[in-house]
């Protein structure tokens, strides 16, 4: 589908972006240990990052962990991020996170049925300061990136700003009936946050904004 295709080549090139971004900021050194929390197969860390072997992928699906050590050799942990994560304090020499944190927003067979809108961002937001308390608690240094709340295109269902806008029961009807036939499906797990909200969650942190025009796409906190 072209629409599918020119979604991944503008994602792709996005992430180009954010990884030349983050160069700018730090630059491991090949000994170091790093942590690609919630990074799945380990396909974007090893494209970030690939001269680094001492890199552990932290994940919940044990498929794709899998993967990453099969393909790559990385050494593989099993968790949800929702929890205490198994590593000490300030284990790793760099944390890296990549739109991950929207969906740490509590046990996923409670949270997507929750329809009430104030009771769904409080507990969204109640577990992704736990989250982020994790990665400031295992990480010397770290790199969290998550889309934009308010960017033209929501990233997650590829629907226009207005999804995010709408009351939480209406949103999760309509997240339900385009995923009948929309080319991206999604479950209404996540939380989108805006910078005084990552600015919150990482205080140490530099704030950087990926733009796309002149609309804001991503927030990344970067912590070298």
């Amino acid at each position: 589908m072209v629409f599918q295709r020119s979604f991944d080549w503008f994602s792709k090139r996005s992430r180009q972006r954010r990884a030349a971004t983050l160069a700018s900021f730090i630059k491991p050194e090949p000994e170091w240990r790093i942590l690609d929390l919630g990074g799945g197969t380990g396909e974007h860390i090893q494209r970030v990052f690939p001269n680094c072997r001492n890199i552990t992928v932290c994940d919940y699906s044990a498929p794709d962990l899998a993967i990453a050590r099969d393909r790559f050799g990385y050494a593989t942990v099993q968790a949800d991020g929702s929890d205490r994560l198994p590593f000490a304090d300030g284990e790793f020499d760099l944390v890296f996170c990549s739109s991950v944190i929207e969906h740490v927003t509590g046990p996923k067979d409670m949270i997507v049925k929750m329809t009430n809108g104030r009771e769904f961002y409080d507990t969204a937001f109640h577990f992704q300061q736990k989250f982020a308390a994790e990665i400031r608690r295992v990480g010397k240094r770290y790199y969290v990136q998550t889309p934009h709340r308010y960017f033209i295109i929501e990233s997650h269902t590829w629907l226009p700003i207005v999804i995010v806008l709408l009351p939480r029961p209406l949103q999760i009807r309509t997240i339900s009936f385009f995923n009948r036939f929309w080319p991206k499906q999604t479950e209404p797990d996540w939380n989108l946050l805006v910078p005084s909200q990552m600015q919150h969650l990482f205080p140490e942190a530099k704030l950087i904004l990926e733009r796309s025009g002149w609309m804001p796409k991503s927030i990344m906190a970067i912590r070298g």
